[in-house]
């Protein structure tokens, strides 16, 4: 029982735990007046995180490097960029849920900020392992992608990828350039994670003592769900050292409180179905004469010839009565002290109507407990009255068992892709991908990939939905790298790995389709990071004239279509990018609905009071009209005036 504490709160500790949640970055450890260990905040990062310049000050290991304060600083300094619609590269535009955006993820994770704050369940990336070249990721918005390309060396005189320049004589720099890379970008991928989201991220043994530092200092120690180490059955042979064949998957949650209370660090066994569709089987053929005792010797015969089951599975070896598949378990006390005194209660046989033995220690269960237990038939006794009863455990009442921080699995999907004619090296595995979304995600969560890469998680997400009927959705997001031109892929037409992503989508959909005859979506809208739909002109003030003034009134790109001005509304309004969008003309004039009214959008010329009245009628959440909708001052005011008189509750925007 809780005392009393007679005493006011400690509004210093309550202080630096709200902060922490907000900027767990910034919570460190020090230690008290009496010597004792005490959470603090670090004024120095908690300083950087709310200034747009890098702070002064000594850079030391503490955990830091070179950078790092600048990275802090590139996280949270705004863009002038947005995301333009691609409808041709695009399947089933107006029906899908799902995203694959091309461009630099941390501009799209800048891009994504508000649309899209806590609304991601799971995040699952297969960062750069930064195995001694060099990665895409300079982080340079002042360069476009050729010269930040060349500028970096990233590709040779003849315009291929350039994978001939060591680390190994600048480790320090590059460790720092891997840690700045990855630090902004887990930084604002927190943001997106529900309170009860979590994170999965692939790494190997170059960077994983840094990034698991890192996860602890963005998402907060007590965050960590643990990490998987994945054997994958082939050490490395090019190791100058102990030859690593294993991999890590490292697991945090936003919030692990939030993420226990509505998650299972649970995954279906592998073979449960296999086992109960044999044993219905041989169940089914009693009809031929087969006794139970028959049936369970096939059935334990089969089950020993399953070399790729696992000793928990092959536990599940018996049929009884009604056909269930079970296992015996012991009931014994599981502590080493003895259980208490009314759990030493024995059992009766039912047979010979003797009592049991008692386990040693006791019974695992008080007598209430073991006493419906038997009357449930969930106990097992032996022949007679010699032996300790043990607990009957049905397999279909354990068909989950939890994560376990060992995988074992050394194959490859290259075979795969080489069916669907996709050319991709070392490409992530999907039965490993769904596996895991199956277990951390649930129907309508989104499911995101900021290094896609070849779209396994698109393929991952797609295959889950279709084996459990469920409604996952994902974004996808690819820099646009370029394709080696000595590559198969280049020879296959492939310009960059965004067009191999966007094409393993399809036809991974089009395969799932054909095998599981599931109808789930298999479409994406395709979304590309381009700068601003607003131009960008500077001139001295000297040059300003009556001309060129009239010129600038209209600051809207030419090229920019009504829906890449609507996509830029969306992202500014916080808004989903994969709602229904219906765009009709009225009064002469394209009206574009998005969600049913969460927001409408008319970006013509001199739209007419007739129209405005009827867009006002229809009450929408919120509406944006062009600058150049209007007239001049009045005709604003006016259009102000209906939707106060008609739609007072709207919110009116102008671009």
């Amino acid at each position: 029982m809780e005392k009393m504490r007679m005493e006011s709160s400690d509004m210093v500790s309550r202080n630096v735990a709200l902060l922490g949640k907000i900027f767990p970055n910034c919570i460190t450890e020090g230690i008290d007046g009496e010597g004792n260990p005490k959470q603090m905040v670090h004024m120095g990062m908690l300083q950087q995180m709310l200034t747009d310049k890098v702070m002064p000050g000594d850079e030391a290991y503490e955990f830091t490097w070179v950078g790092k304060k600048a990275a802090v600083v590139e996280a949270n300094r705004p863009i002038k960029k947005t995301l333009r619609p691609d409808m041709e590269e695009s399947k089933n535009w107006d029906t899908t849920e799902n995203l694959y955006i091309e461009g630099d993820n941390l501009e799209t994770l800048k891009l994504l900020q508000e649309s899209y704050l806590g609304a991601v369940k799971l995040i699952y990336i297969d960062p750069p392992y930064n195995t001694g070249h060099d990665f895409i990721y300079p982080d340079s918005f002042l360069m476009d992608n050729e010269e930040y390309a060349n500028g970096t060396g990233y590709f040779d005189e003849d315009g291929n990828v350039n994978f001939s320049r060591e680390n190994s004589g600048l480790a320090g720099k590059y460790h720092s350039d891997w840690c700045s890379m990855i630090y902004s970008r887990l930084m604002l991928a927190r943001n997106l994670l529900t309170d009860d989201g979590a994170i999965l991220i692939n790494m190997d043994e170059n960077e994983m003592s840094n990034l698991q530092k890192i996860c602890a200092e963005i998402f907060g120690e007590g965050n960590d769900l643990g990490t998987i180490v994945w054997d994958k059955r082939n050490p490395k042979g090019d190791a100058r050292g102990i030859s690593c064949q294993h991999e890590y998957i490292v697991a945090y949650a936003r919030n692990k409180q939030e993420f226990m209370k509505r998650c299972r660090l649970q995954r279906p066994k592998k073979n449960a179905e296999a086992i109960l569709k044999k044993a219905g089987q041989l169940y089914a053929e009693n009809g031929r004469g087969l006794s139970l005792e028959d049936i369970n010797h096939e059935f334990s015969a089969w089950m020993r010839k399953q070399h790729d089951f696992s000793g928990g599975e092959k536990a599940y070896n018996k049929i009884d009565e009604q056909g269930n598949v079970y296992r015996a378990v012991s009931m014994a006390w599981p502590n080493k002290k003895k259980a208490p005194d009314d759990y030493f209660t024995p059992l009766i046989h039912p047979v010979t109507k003797k009592p049991c033995p008692v386990p040693e220690r006791g019974w695992r269960n008080p007598p209430a407990t073991m006493k419906k237990m038997v009357e449930e038939g969930r106990v097992l006794f032996g022949k007679d009255e010699t032996t300790i009863p043990n607990s009957k455990y049905l397999l279909r009442d354990n068909l989950y068992e939890n994560i376990p921080s060992l995988l074992y699995y050394g194959g490859s999907d290259t075979d795969m892709l080489a069916q669907m004619e996709i050319p991709f090296d070392t490409p992530k595995v999907v039965n490993i991908c769904k596996e895991h979304i199956k277990s951390l995600t649930g129907n309508g969560d989104i499911v995101m990939d900021f290094f896609s890469g070849s779209a396994t998680t698109a393929h991952a997400v797609m295959q889950a939905n279709a084996e459990d009927g469920g409604t996952r959705k994902y974004i996808m997001v690819q820099i646009a790298e370029r394709i080696r031109e000595k590559s198969e892929a280049y020879r296959q037409g492939y310009q960059d790995i965004c067009q191999i992503g966007r094409e393993r989508i399809r036809r991974a959909g089009e395969w799932i389709r054909e095998t599981t005859q599931a109808d789930i979506d298999y479409g994406f809208r395709a979304l590309k990071v381009d700068e601003s739909n607003r131009k960008e002109v500077y001139y001295p003030p000297e040059e300003y004239t009556q001309s060129l003034l009239a010129m600038l009134e209209q600051d809207i790109k030419e090229d920019r279509t009504d829906l890449d001005l609507l996509f830029g509304c969306l992202l500014e309004w916080g808004l989903p990018l994969s709602l229904p969008c219906r765009s009709e003309e009225m009064e002469g004039c394209m009206v574009h609905d998005y969600n049913s009214g969460d927001l409408i959008a008319c970006f013509a010329e001199n739209i007419p009071d007739a129209l405005i009245m009827a867009i006002a009628k229809k009450h929408p959440r919120k509406v944006v009209f062009k600058d150049g909708s209007f007239s001049g001052s009045p005709a604003k005011m006016n259009m102000a005036e209906m939707f106060r008189l008609l739609s007072p509750d709207t919110k009116i925007r102008v671009i």
